[in-house]
């Protein structure tokens, strides 16, 4: 997710890093080159009578641009959602670490904490991995004992299994008499809110807007865009091409923004910084164990807190 300071009104003109313009840039050349042949061949248009009266691009546009609004405003609440997820992912990570140094006061369990401590960061990791589909395995040899990292190389649902392996670790230092019931119920507590962010990640990876709707919404944008230069070739003539491109960038622009907003866990460049989120909750987690620190990687472009 790139995040950048504004610069001038004018410099923002020509932003080409963080926009939609180069994957949009074919299309938007094509049309142009569709409305000068328009242009070219109005006479015969007008022969022909196959020019459209503008009015009705006036009306129709009015409605597609409430439709587009209604679509990206559904694409950002997941965004948003996606966000508060891993906002509480921060928390809750941190409250469990929390809670294995200062409600077990003993050290000669430095050692076990330690691994609960890495086994929180694998969780963080293996679940930026699920929702990407990447490779997790580097990561999980780094942080985990090769027998457990072995293990889990051939487990679909990793976050769960270490999940599964947390409230191991709290079940045993209950049974060595670390913690007691009471203490035992708050790190459960924690552990079932980890379990829910899982869940609502899967939610939104796993449940797209629906298919129809991404395609009549397509259609109509690209129909109406390629139609334009119809309503307008008799009035503007040379104009028409320049003025249909500049309108066909905002219409097919907020299409192109929804669809990327869509799943805001993917690797495009409006997409969460999972990347750094995951650094940054591994190097407090670690801050919190008295652990050094890793440097974030290209902190200045992402967000990261």
């Amino acid at each position: 997710m790139i995040i950048k300071k504004k610069d001038t009104w004018f410099k923002m003109l020509f932003e080409w890093r963080g926009s939609v313009l180069p994957q949009l840039l074919p299309r938007l050349l094509l049309l142009l080159l569709f409305s000068f042949l328009i242009v070219y061949f109005k006479p015969y248009l007008i022969q022909y009578n196959l020019h459209v009266n503008p009015a009705i691009f006036t009306l129709f546009g009015i409605a597609l641009a409430i439709f587009l609004g209604f679509r990206n405003s559904v694409s950002y609440d997941r965004f948003w959602e996606g966000r508060k997820l891993w906002g509480a992912l921060l928390n809750d990570t941190r409250s469990l670490a929390r809670q294995s140094i200062t409600l077990i006061n003993d050290k000669d369990y430095d050692a076990n904490r330690h691994d609960f401590i890495n086994l929180l960061i694998s969780f963080v990791y293996s679940l930026k991995h699920q929702l990407r589909e990447t490779n997790p395995d580097e990561d999980l040899d780094r942080l985990l004992p090769k027998e457990f990292a072995a293990q889990l190389k051939e487990v679909q649902y990793k976050p769960i299994i270490i999940l599964k392996a947390l409230g191991v670790w709290v079940k045993n230092a209950k049974s060595e008499n670390k913690i007691d019931s009471i203490t035992q119920l708050a790190f459960e507590e924690n552990l079932n809110k980890l379990s829910d962010i899982v869940g609502g990640c899967e939610r939104i990876a796993g449940t797209p807007i629906p298919y129809t709707y991404s395609v009549l919404l397509h259609r109509t944008v690209y129909i109406y865009c390629f139609l334009l230069s119809f309503g307008f070739v008799e009035t503007m003539g040379w104009v028409t091409p320049f003025v249909i491109v500049f309108i066909a960038y905002t219409f097919v622009a907020l299409e192109a923004i929804a669809d990327e907003l869509e799943n805001p866990f993917g690797m495009q460049p409006n997409d969460l910084a999972l990347d750094t989120m995951s650094q940054m909750i591994e190097n407090t987690l670690l801050e919190l164990n008295g652990k050094k620190v890793n440097p974030i990687q290209n902190a200045s472009d992402y967000c990261i807190t």
